[in-house]
């Protein structure tokens, strides 16, 4: 089934604001009175945990809301799925309130879905990236440092998996109300990637955080990614029928 949905790009924003306005519109596309809408954002730099994160992944000492606030960054407690991680200038961040009824009902298709639109987008820019299954800690969009113009396949439980030099650029986590998604993905376009230092992103110590522009690209501006973005959104809930 078709998703139809509207867009809206909201520039730069503070993620309490739009956290609140992501609830607003959930709980009225959940009552059926918006129809499904994919809000497109580019966020002041902010540490965010998930409900099943660790707040030892938080690092700066014991009063780590103060050595964040230090660095000019905020920190917010979020009903999504997954750990910790970071959002700020640079990042492309989506937040589908999608209603997935009544044939779409599949977090595992969903969340593929999200990591293909990022794919995409690393494509766009002649970047490789790809997914890594068999874990979901490992949830999200992966490129290999040692070769960005190539992806090759690989699952968690690859014995070659550990010798890879990997990278995330882009991280993923959801939360869904009656089939009607919130929360969504983070793109690295050209972020600060020293903020990522003052947390584990997403629990994981073994493997690093990269952007576009790390990876030696000419990195578009978020606003320019964020119509790449809603087109790619358009290919793959929209005009697919599968």
């Amino acid at each position: 089934m078709r998703i139809d949905f509207e867009t809206r790009w909201l520039g730069r924003k503070p993620y309490d604001e739009v956290h609140e306005l992501q609830k607003e519109l959930l709980q009225k596309r959940v009552a059926k009175e918006i129809p499904s809408t994919l809000l497109l954002v580019e966020h002041e730099p902010v540490v965010t945990i998930g409900k099943g994160g660790h707040v030892e992944n938080v690092l700066g000492g014991v009063d780590k809301r103060e050595a964040l606030r230090a660095r000019g960054v905020a920190f917010a407690e979020t009903g999504r799925g997954g750990d910790v991680t970071y959002h700020g200038p640079g990042q492309l961040v989506a937040y589908p309130i999608f209603d997935l009824r009544p044939d779409r009902c599949d977090v595992r298709r969903y969340v593929n879905d999200l990591a293909r639109v990022m794919i995409a987008l690393c494509g766009d820019c002649g970047v490789a990236a790809g997914t890594i299954p068999g874990d979901a800690k490992y949830v999200g969009v992966w490129v290999d440092r040692d070769s960005p113009e190539q992806w090759t396949e690989i699952d968690a439980n690859d014995a070659a998996f550990p010798g890879r030099r990997l990278a995330k650029i882009g991280a993923i986590g959801v939360r869904l109300s009656h089939w009607v998604t919130m929360h969504g993905f983070a793109f690295n376009v050209r972020p600060n990637l020293a903020h990522f230092a003052l947390i584990v992103p997403c629990g994981i110590r073994e493997y690093g955080v990269t952007s576009l522009e790390d990876l030696g690209r000419d990195a578009p501006s978020v606003e320019k990614v964020a119509e790449r973005a809603a087109a790619h959104f358009e290919e793959i809930f929209t005009r697919e029928s599968r």
